[in-house]
């Protein structure tokens, strides 16, 4: 039990530094369930009820989110942190997993970095698809060309 409680500790620690946000507890909740690598005994998933929240990994120690982790993780930060606002036109591609060009992007958090963690939404907030920033957050708004954010999830993807 004692390990467990350490193990929370650190994801929870990790998320507040990967999301620069009290996010941890939010994203990650005492319930979750983690999965060790077989190999090298380190967490490699951590999910709740059944689906999978993120995967912790192993090259750079953070995570990568699926939707239900996004999900959590967009209720618990401000409304645009983190998040890629994404052209309701295009907003279908996104949601089947397609990457998101620069010239689509309506509004971005301007703090985000290339190699970031990023939630994608359409202009009405709702979650579309999560993924990893391919350019900071300013250059996405100044650029017409160009991949903005590599979809690693679209919402249309997941089966609930």
């Amino acid at each position: 039990m004692e390990n467990r409680r350490l193990y929370l500790r650190k994801i929870r620690s990790i998320a507040n530094y990967q999301f620069e946000s009290d996010v941890g507890h939010i994203l990650f909740p005492e319930e979750v369930k983690l999965t060790h690598s077989r190999r090298t005994g380190k967490i490699r998933h951590i999910s709740l009820e059944g689906r999978l929240l993120a995967t912790l990994r192993p090259r750079d120690s953070l995570f990568s989110l699926t939707i239900h982790g996004a999900k959590r993780l967009k209720t618990a930060l401000k409304p645009l942190q983190r998040r890629v606002v994404a052209r309701k036109d295009i907003e279908e591609f996104i949601k089947n997993g397609r990457n998101l060009f620069a010239r689509h992007v309506v509004r971005v958090d301007k703090e985000i970095r290339p190699g970031s963690e990023v939630v994608v939404t359409n202009e009405d907030d709702d979650l579309i698809a999560v993924g990893k920033a391919l350019l900071s957050g300013m250059e996405m708004l100044a650029f017409k060309r160009g991949i903005a954010v590599k979809v690693r999830r679209g919402a249309e993807e997941v089966e609930d």
